[in-house]
């Protein structure tokens, strides 16, 4: 079950990544061929459509695919503490590789890009610099998440996933779609603030291999800022999951 667990929050936290961050590409890259064709909507979209493919390809680990949405389910009871580093493990390392990915795909459009210096949003989050301002990033960062996974608990499967069946969502498909709308819903409403991590793993894992990858003139990462997407997601889920076990 452990090796499932990793496997499949690898692959399903990859595809995430992939697709989210493809989105980035697809619309800031200058011979992209969606160049300067997309807006916040088709961003909040794309994301969203993301949730639905990598969760859906996840199904048998759970499809947290988020260590916020983890740490929630494991406060709450619905996962257990020995199963919790293994869904770290697997998102952590499914989001760098999703975000590598993304460079190989892209890796000509990367070479003749005209703005490297700002091909950091591709990857990672963060506020406009005049809006930047950690503690009220913060703040930001976890009511957004907060509301997702809030809502994430409300559907969470009462019985966990096996190798042979899926969570108890009803219909599963409907289930992840619902995900996918409540991403859609996030972004739109509340991700103009910070970016919308909404997901430690989203933002620290493509940061990481942002870094790490050989692109010429590219932006300079604001580590100081790297906390941010990370604690402001995990309070958010705290709180969602303090609240939850209060009502029920």
């Amino acid at each position: 079950m452990l090796r499932i667990i990793v496997v499949n929050e690898f692959i399903g936290t990859a595809i995430l990544i992939l697709l989210g961050c493809g989105i980035g590409a697809l619309v800031s890259l200058t011979f992209s061929l969606g160049h300067q064709a997309g807006n916040w909507v088709l961003t909040s979209l794309g994301w969203g459509m993301a949730v639905y493919v990598g969760a859906s390809v996840a199904w048998s680990s759970g499809a947290n695919l988020n260590p916020a949405v983890t740490l929630a389910l494991t406060v709450n009871g619905t996962q257990t503490w020995a199963s919790f580093p293994f869904y770290i493990v697997g998102e952590v390392l499914g989001a760098m590789f999703g975000a590598l990915l993304v460079y190989l795909l892209y890796k000509k459009q990367f070479d003749t890009n005209k703005t490297p210096e700002k091909t950091g949003g591709i990857f990672y989050t963060g506020p406009a610099p005049e809006c930047r301002s950690l503690g009220w990033n913060t703040v930001s960062e976890t009511i957004a998440t907060f509301v997702l996974v809030y809502w994430i608990i409300q559907q969470a499967p009462w019985e966990p996933a096996t190798a042979d069946q899926a969570p108890a969502l009803g219909n599963i498909a409907l289930g992840y779609a619902g995900v996918a709308f409540a991403v859609l819903a996030v972004g739109a409403g509340l991700g103009g603030a910070t970016g919308y991590a909404i997901n430690p793993a989203r933002d620290f894992g493509p940061r990481v291999v942002y870094a790490l990858l050989p692109i010429k003139g590219k932006q300079k990462i604001d580590w100081a800022y790297a906390w941010v997407p990370i604690v402001g997601p995990l309070i958010g889920a705290l709180l969602a999951a303090g609240l939850y076990s209060a009502n029920f």
